[in-house]
């Protein structure tokens, strides 16, 4: 099991969470082949989550555009409405085979909270999450999903009160509770090995598209197209297709507002530092500060990104580029306008850079962008954004 991507990854932490790194690490790597787990997780994701998420061919979407072919692959119909479900049931399977009784996650968006509270409740785990107050104030829906879930939502008021404050807390709490506490966290960042854990267990995504399209379509799509925070369902979303050169693979960060306010850490200024135990791009200062990241959405407001991702730009595996706030709320309203469907900002992100791809594409070309997650949360923000500019 790779603890490194290329120069990236690692593990850079305080001595006292080696043991908790290395115990989940002994354990990952016994149960990953393991065909019981396996079958254990398949049997979660079919009968719980909801898999096999569809393919749907967005065929107003194509018409906007004029050419090539669009398809969502609908990670938004899943339960708990996000990705998030399909590595929550994962680790959390790997902690309860562990004999661990709580666990704690954190969150910005909500989506990765409220996952985790689904899944503590379901295997009959006490659940802290930690999230920051910014992110309260945005996701309050998600909140109240959380505790409804019999989750203890524990604000963080340092920093900007956003993601990575809350990962930061997370992290001191599992420290000190290592005994009876997984830390489960929601993203293919932190030390090894979870960005490899969380990969694998997001791989589920492109494992089915991938049979879908070839079944479907008959062959493999051209672009494949994931909004990028800390990357985890775009690393899903690409991992099966590394292989295969002709399919272009197509990260979107958030724009922000500014040339200084923003979260392009892999498309703008970041450069490879050290965040949250992994060896990475990240935005930092000359002098190795991190800078705060803006978003609209609260899922990609996260100065850092997962060292794989790191390693695919650097090798140009992938290629990544970035949308504004306005761009991508214009992606949110078009999408529900146009197909019914209302997706997450986060999600809104990679419909918007189809104003950029669509039109170098061919009339053959067919494009799939994940639709990683549902807007019901994000419904009240956007009102509140947009005003009476709709």
């Amino acid at each position: 099991m790779e603890a490194r991507f290329g120069k990236y990854g690692g593990q850079f932490v305080p001595e006292i969470v080696m043991p908790a790194l290395k115990e989940t690490e002994t354990a990952y790597e016994e149960l990953r082949e393991d065909r019981e787990f396996q079958n254990e997780f398949k049997f979660y994701l079919k009968n719980y989550a909801g898999r096999p998420t569809l393919l749907y061919d967005a065929t107003k979407l194509t018409e906007y555009y004029g050419k090539g072919r669009i398809l969502l692959k609908r990670e938004d119909l899943l339960h708990t409405g996000a990705h998030k479900i399909n590595n929550a049931i994962g680790q959390a399977l790997l902690a309860r085979r562990m004999g661990k009784t709580r666990l704690v996650a954190e969150t910005g968006a909500g989506q990765h909270g409220v996952a985790t509270a689904t899944v503590a409740a379901l295997f009959g785990m006490d659940c802290i999450v930690f999230m920051g107050t910014e992110d309260i104030r945005r996701q309050r829906l998600n909140v109240f999903r959380m505790e409804l879930l019999g989750a203890k939502v524990q604000p963080v008021d340092s920093g900007t009160g956003t993601l990575k404050d809350a990962t930061s807390e997370a992290i001191r709490y599992w420290a000190t509770n290592i005994t009876d506490t997984y830390y489960l966290i929601g993203s293919c960042v932190g030390p090894h090995p979870y960005p490899t854990m969380v990969r694998d267990f997001q791989s589920c995504i492109s494992r089915e598209l991938r049979a879908q399209c070839i079944k479907d379509y008959g062959r493999l799509p051209s672009h494949l197209v994931a909004c990028v925070g800390g990357g985890s369902n775009s690393i899903g979303f690409f991992h099966e297709f590394l292989e295969d050169k002709r399919v272009k693979m197509i990260g979107v960060e958030a724009g922000g507002k500014s040339n200084s306010e923003n979260a392009k850490t892999l498309s703008g200024r970041g450069r490879p530092g050290i965040l949250h135990g992994a060896y990475s791009y990240l935005l930092q200062t000359q002098e190795g500060q991190v800078v705060e990241a803006y978003s609209v959405s609260a899922g990609l407001d996260y100065p850092g990104v997962g060292p794989e991702h790191s390693f695919f730009k650097d090798e140009k595996i992938a290629f990544y580029d970035s949308v504004t706030d306005e761009e991508a709320l214009e992606g949110f309203k078009r999408l529900a306008k146009l197909e019914g469907i209302i997706p997450a900002l986060e999600s809104a992100h990679a419909i918007a850079y189809l104003d950029k791809l669509m039109p170098q594409t061919t009339e053959r070309d067919f494009v799939v962008v994940c639709l990683s997650g549902r807007g019901d949360k994000d419904v009240a923000s956007v009102a509140e954004l947009l005003g009476n500019k709709q």
